[in-house]
C-alpha cells in the first residue's frame, strides 16, 4: 500500500457539518446534528475522525453501554458502534480498517468486554471488512432499518 496520507483523531464539535455531510452521501440511516453531538459529548474518546489530507473522509462513532452480552447472556460493558462510514473515493485503502481498530482500542480502554453492531444482510463489503476484524453474525434482526431491510447482529471480544 503507498504512503499514509491520513490521520484518526477525536472528534471536535468543529467536525459536525462534514461528518452529518458524510452521513448523508454514504449511508441510507441519516441522523439529527444534534445525535453526532450527544455521542461526542458522552464518549468523546470513541468517536473517531478520519483525516486525508487535512480532509474529513471518514468517522467512527461508537458508545459505551452496560446490559446483557451478546456473547455469554451476563451483565457486561459493551461497545457499540454506531455509524461508520467513509467517502466512496476514499475507500480501499485502509481508512475503515483503522477507524474500527482504533475504535475497539478505546472501547477496551474504557471497559468495555465485548463491542456489536448492525449492518445490512447486502452490504457485502462491511460484512467482509467486519469479518477480517473479528466479529462474526450471531443473529439476523428482521425488518431493522426504516425500508424494512434485515440487519446482522455481528459481536466480537475485547
Amino acid at each position: 500500500m503507498g504512503q499514509q496520507n491520513y490521520i484518526i483523531r477525536e472528534f471536535k464539535p468543529d467536525d459536525l457539518e462534514a461528518v452529518v455531510n458524510i452521513n448523508r452521501i454514504c449511508l441510507p440511516e441519516n441522523y439529527p446534528p444534534s445525535f453526532f453531538l450527544e455521542h461526542h459529548y458522552e464518549n468523546p474518546k470513541i468517536f473517531l475522525i478520519a483525516e486525508y489530507d487535512g480532509k474529513i473522509v471518514g468517522y467512527n462513532m461508537c458508545r459505551l453501554e452496560y446490559g446483557i452480552s451478546n456473547i455469554d447472556g451476563k451483565l457486561a460493558r459493551k461497545g457499540h458502534i454506531i455509524s461508520i462510514a467513509v467517502m466512496f473515493e476514499y475507500r480501499r485503502r485502509g481508512i475503515g480498517s483503522k477507524l474500527i481498530e482504533e475504535g475497539l482500542k478505546r472501547l477496551k480502554e474504557c471497559g468495555a468486554t465485548e463491542v456489536y453492531l448492525e449492518v445490512r444482510i447486502t452490504n457485502y463489503p462491511a460484512i467482509a471488512l467486519y469479518r477480517k476484524m473479528g466479529f462474526r453474525a450471531i443473529k439476523i434482526i428482521e425488518g431493522y432499518y426504516r425500508d424494512g431491510e434485515s440487519a446482522y447482529l455481528m459481536v466480537r471480544e475485547l
